[in-house]
Formats: C-alpha cells, sequence, structure tokens
C-alpha cells in the first residue's frame, strides 16, 4: 500500500485488477486553514493505452500493482516497434512508440540503464534513468566576445530533441539532459 503523497512518475497503480502507471503528477496546497494538500494524477491505463485523470489526499492509500522491475537494455527500433532486451537471461520485449509516448526523445541504442515494467510476461512499461547523455549533432556557433552573460542557444541532439544549451557547446559534445525537465544539465 502506498500514500498519495508518495506518488512518483513512473510508478505502476493497481485500479480494480488494471495497471495504470502514473505520468504527470501535480500537487496543490489549498490556502485555507486545515485544508489538505491535493495531487492531481493523470494515468494511463497499461492495458487500453486510455487516459485517467483523478484527485488524491495526501493520505488517500493507493494499492502498488504485482509488477517486476527488470534492467534492460535498449536495442534497436524496427517501424514503430522498440525492443528492449533483459540484461540478465536476454529475453526480448517491445513497445509501440505511441506506449513510449515522452520518452522517445531521451532512448539512445545500446541505453542499458532502463527499467521495464514487466507484468505476467509483458512489458507494460519502462522508467528512464533520472538523465541521460546524449551528444549534439547541429547547434549555430559561439558568438564571440559576449562571455560576460550567461547567453544560452538551442542545441539538436541525436535523437532529434532540442534544448538550450550554454553557448560555448559545439557539435559533437556529449551532454547530461534530464528525463524528467528536458532541460540541460553539464557536459557529460
Amino acid at each position: 500500500m502506498l500514500k498519495a503523497s508518495e506518488l512518483k512518475r513512473g510508478m505502476v497503480i493497481d485500479f480494480d485488477g488494471v495497471p495504470h502507471i502514473v505520468r504527470q503528477l501535480e500537487s496543490k496546497s489549498p490556502s485555507s486553514r486545515g485544508a489538505a494538500t491535493l495531487y492531481k494524477v493523470r494515468f494511463n491505463n497499461l492495458q487500453t493505452g486510455q487516459k485517467l485523470d483523478s484527485s488524491f489526499k495526501g493520505d488517500d492509500v493507493l494499492k502498488e500493482a504485482d509488477c517486476v522491475r527488470v534492467k534492460v537494455q535498449y536495442s534497436y527500433q524496427d517501424g514503430d516497434t522498440y525492443f528492449f532486451m533483459d540484461t540478465e537471461d536476454y529475453t526480448q520485449y517491445s513497445l509501440n512508440a505511441d506506449e513510449l509516448a515522452g520518452q522517445l526523445d531521451y532512448l539512445a541504442e545500446q541505453q542499458d540503464d532502463i527499467i521495464a515494467l514487466v507484468m505476467e510476461g509483458n512489458l507494460l512499461g519502462v522508467e528512464l534513468p533520472q538523465s541521460v547523455s546524449l551528444p549534439i549533432v547541429d547547434t549555430p556557433p559561439a558568438v564571440t566576445g559576449s562571455s560576460a552573460t550567461n547567453r544560452t542557444k538551442t542545441a539538436t541532439l541525436s535523437t532529434g530533441l532540442e534544448v538550450q544549451v550554454p553557448e560555448y557547446l559545439e557539435p559533437g559534445e556529449v551532454i547530461r539532459v534530464n528525463t524528467l525537465t528536458g532541460k540541460f544539465i553539464s557536459r557529460a
């Protein structure tokens, strides 16, 4: 059992025997005295893909789904299907592009720090690490003589993701990007 205040993005919750993954989480603290903090959560049904929006008080109890967390490596893409391999027993799992919505920009081939959520032998979804390292493939050149300000520019990464980076970075450099916010963290 799990309290609503302990929910995190990527957790799998059981609603009436159906697994739902937490996609978005927002907490709201009402200004009136004695009011409880409300947690507005967007779930995705892992069997049908439907969205479910719910609100909970901080002490509401939810049931975690009985799914196994397995370390996997992202292997390759074939059309709209993405393949992952269990790093211990080499079992192959696959997910469609729509099941990986919001995560595709952070997947690089041979990436092996991914956790798969497996229930009854079926892959329900994947949890990405907090940050990933991706190379810059395109960014405009830096403007000389403007080092006194902390300016940024847009950089396109190997997966197609565009992020704001410091002006001194160049194509070919590898940077770390936060997978929750999509923002530049540091050089890798």
